[in-house]
């Protein structure tokens, strides 16, 4: 990674951390399930982990989260930190071969980020977030499967519809290699 990339990249997580911030604590849905929200954030999170790759993903959803849960005024919700950074990288690890700045983003890589997204989301909140908050902070165990399906299908959909809007906005801004005629 050269120097301007890593520029970029920290730059991308504070701004990433902060819109996911600004979303999460101002824009969040209720979705009729106890603290659990459609949260339109994780479409920017998937957009950005797929430009970026999974370290700036992961910072994103950390950070991110972590903020939202303290301006909230209480502790942080660790187990729900932790699955928020996990969709971050799982996504990210999925950057090169979707390439989104080459501006090629046909429906193989619509699928591609889709799939990403849908197993990430169903790993952190399916399996991640409930395991953990039964493990820390002795939840009931129906109650964080009921909240983590619930995450689940609205961050999935979420990332998936809004992210993939945005990443067809985005791509659509970048010239392509050969697009640019000579005069």
């Amino acid at each position: 990674m050269n120097k301007n990339s890593s520029v970029k990249t920290v730059v991308a997580v504070g701004i990433g951390a902060a819109l996911f911030f600004v979303l999460g604590r101002f824009v969040a849905i209720p979705s009729g399930i106890p603290n659990t929200n459609i949260s339109v954030q994780y479409a920017v999170l998937a957009l950005l982990a797929a430009m970026y790759g999974p370290v700036a993903g992961g910072l994103i959803g950390f950070i991110g989260h972590t903020l939202i849960d303290l301006s909230w005024g209480g502790s942080p919700w660790w187990s729900w930190i932790i699955a928020s950074a996990f969709v971050g990288v799982v996504v990210g690890l999925f950057a090169k071969s979707l390439a989104l700045s080459e501006g090629d983003f046909g429906k193989k890589k619509m699928v591609t980020f889709a799939v990403a997204n849908v197993v990430a989301n169903a790993i952190a909140w399916g399996v991640i977030a409930p395991v953990l908050d039964i493990a820390i902070y002795s939840e009931p165990m129906e109650k964080v499967f009921a909240q983590g399906a619930m995450a689940a299908v609205a961050n999935s959909l979420t990332a998936v519809i809004i992210g993939l809007l945005l990443v067809v906005a985005f791509t659509k801004t970048i010239a392509k290699k050969g697009s640019l005629d000579k005069e």
